[in-house]
């Protein structure tokens, strides 16, 4: 204590010699401190002007090895150290502040030892500096108050002028304000009011010490703000990982087992990734194909804790499945290995889920869950860090080629594999045993994106079909129920009091049974409508509402996109504005047989191995893998 206050004791008997009132020395020796900490507050400010400068260096630091916390220290610490910066500077202001106020409450609390002065007179302006507010009440209860208030005073200017605080966000201002605040008001109430009076002022001149350090060296001039936001935007696309929803504790714990069962097993040649459970229809007839053909064990990873796999796996033992979560799956994604990935999820490499940082070798396949065209429905890039494409068809072949050269992909092995899916569908379809109804049965299955079926002509399009003889299904997209609830509920609505009879809405999801039962489908743009149409051998009508561009650069493709091109080939396009004799162009699309002979050949020339594309997935895995383990062999 000595060594603290003997210097200070020192300054403040200085700031008494020169205004000779107990109060205003106060003021002064605050004033002083500033003034002799000011080539160290000048350090401490060019300090953090390096540091938020570094920060769009640091965050795609975070980015590039995201989930690897060890990597992300070791490469800051070496970017730190080439910069010149030291992290521990920050602390210097906070270690420096509780120094002073240290020394102060001793020499507040001993005035008269420390000013040698014997009769010290502590009043100023009505407060006894001396007392204790919560002892001495009355007026003196104002100290803390105004203590409190010069805090949030403070930190607002600094949140403005500080280039360090200014970089933070919102919570972290609000925290550090509430703590700055919160400090002062216990502090002004527990000790000497001189304490709480020297904080009071010592908040103000950080003010105007904050603005003359801002004009020796302006942080706007060296730092890019705009940099750092694109950085921050960079690194909130990897952390925010969607619509992860809550999960109790004993999915948590599930999740780490099965995280830690995975890693446990080594040699693993076959893994397969399912966003959710719907996932499992799209891999299906390659995964039986492979259990059936080989004494591969499948490790199949999925996100979702309810995954129809995990019922699955209980009647074949060769199926062994993981719950990770999608936040530890950025983890695991990063530590994989094994010989073959196989997914459906676009963008990998492009965003969170990252190509194994520990194994170069892993085969990363794609399997489409959607049975038209790439380019309009994929962003540029989606599928680039894939090395195999297991393609639905050859019109595939020529859009992924033309984009590889145009954007400068690496060329990726591309394989006429088919789609399962249909094929399911179809089986199923064909072993359904179908009445000729007096009624045919009219669904509308609309997409959930902007300007829908829903959204622009439901009302005139029921009007047209209501009463014609017709059973008319309306069954939203799924995705709009979610997104849109109470417009569906509006609609629904409005129909309550129709007493027709011939007007139905779906709106469980649970089955597709009745869209394959239905003798024709009104679609805009949702991909149910080509499944339909590929099923059951059927026509469709289009509602020509605005597609849904996922791609801005899908144009420059020469290859028109297959959802545009096939809907003048296996049904009739109707304008939303030009309904009028909807229920006749139905009637005559019913009646016309030649759709049928026309859709099979539309099949059979854009679907690959239609009926066989399990076979032709499975059997090209089970090659990739035996060529991994064989490129091991030779090299152990």
């Amino acid at each position: 204590m000595q060594i603290i206050c003997a210097p200070l004791g020192w300054l403040m008997r200085v700031a008494y010699s020169l205004t000779g009132n107990y109060g205003l020395a106060v003021i002064v020796f605050t004033l002083l401190t500033k003034l002799v900490l000011l080539p160290v507050s000048l350090w401490v400010h060019a300090n953090g002007i390096k540091m938020v400068r570094l920060e769009p260096a640091v965050n795609r630091l975070k980015v590039k090895y995201f989930g690897d916390p060890d990597k992300v220290a070791d490469e800051q610490a070496l970017l730190y150290k080439k910069a010149h910066y030291s992290p521990f500077a920050t602390v210097i202001p906070v270690a420096v502040q509780v120094l002073l106020l240290i020394g102060l409450v001793q020499i507040i609390y001993h005035p008269d030892v420390w000013l040698r002065q014997p009769d010290l007179n502590t009043r100023f302006l009505g407060f006894d500096l001396s007392a204790t507010p919560t002892a001495a009440g009355g007026i003196h209860l104002l100290i803390p108050l105004l203590a409190g208030l010069a805090a949030l005073i403070l930190s607002l200017c600094q949140n403005k002028l500080n280039p360090l605080q200014a970089s933070q966000g919102k919570a972290a201002q609000f925290s550090s304000m509430a703590v700055s605040v919160g400090i002062s008001l216990v502090l002004g109430f527990t000790v000497p009011a001189g304490v709480g009076f020297y904080w009071i002022w010592s908040n103000l001149f950080t003010i105007a010490q904050q603005l003359l350090l801002n004009k020796l060296r302006p942080p706007e001039k060296e730092i890019d703000w705009a940099e750092l936001e694109a950085s921050r935007k960079e690194l909130a696309a990897y952390t925010d990982t969607g619509s992860e929803t809550v999960r109790s504790r004993e999915e948590k714990h599930r999740e780490k087992e099965d995280y830690k069962r995975f890693f446990s097993v080594g040699n693993k040649h076959l893994v397969f990734y399912s966003e959710g459970s719907g996932f499992y229809k799209y891999f299906e007839r390659i995964m039986n194909w492979i259990l059936e053909n080989s004494k591969l064990t499948i490790h199949y990873v999925t996100s979702d804790p309810n995954d129809q796999i995990f019922d699955i796996a209980k009647k074949q033992d060769r199926i062994v499945p993981y719950y990770i979560g999608q936040k530890k799956l950025i983890t695991l994604f990063m530590k994989l290995e094994a010989d073959v990935m196989i997914m459906t999820m676009s963008d990998l490499g492009n965003y969170q889920y990252k190509r194994s940082y520990y194994s170069k070798n892993i085969k990363y396949v794609y399997v489409f869950h959607y049975p038209l065209s790439t380019h309009m429905v994929l962003h540029t890039g989606a599928l680039r860090h894939y090395d195999s494409i297991l393609c639905v068809g050859d019109f595939q072949f020529e859009e992924i080629r033309q984009t590889e050269k145009l954007f400068g992909d690496p060329e990726q092995e591309l394989v006429a594999c088919g789609y399962g899916q249909l094929e399911k569908l179809y089986d199923a379809y064909q072993a359904t045993p179908r009445t000729k109804r007096e009624r045919p049965k009219v669904l509308i299955a609309p997409s959930w994106q902007a300007d829908n079926i829903l959204d622009s002509c439901i009302d005139d399009m029921l009007s047209e079909l209501l009463g014609k003889g017709f059973d008319v299904t309306v069954r939203p997209h799924p995705e709009y129920v979610k997104r849109y609830g109470d417009r569906m509920n509006a609609i629904v609505k409005r129909y309550e009091d129709y007493k027709g009879g011939d007007l139905f809405f779906e709106l469980d999801f649970t089955g597709n049974t009745s869209i394959f039962d239905s003798d024709i489908v009104i679609s805009d743009w949702s991909g149910t409508a080509y499944e339909f149409v590929m099923v059951t051998e059927r026509p469709c009508v289009f509602v020509d509402t605005p597609p849904k561009i996922n791609n801005p650069d899908y144009e420059k493709i020469t290859v028109p996109p297959l959802e545009m091109t096939l809907r003048d080939q296996v049904g009739i396009r109707v304008k939303p504005e030009a309904l009028e004799g909807l229920a006749e162009k139905i009637r005559t699309l019913l009646e016309d047989e030649s759709y049928g002979e026309r859709i099979r050949e539309i099949r059979e020339k854009t679907i690959a191995n239609f009926g066989k594309s399990g076979e032709v997935g499975g059997r090209y895995i089970l090659d990739q893998v035996k060529k991994a383990v064989q490129a091991r062999n030779q090299k152990a």
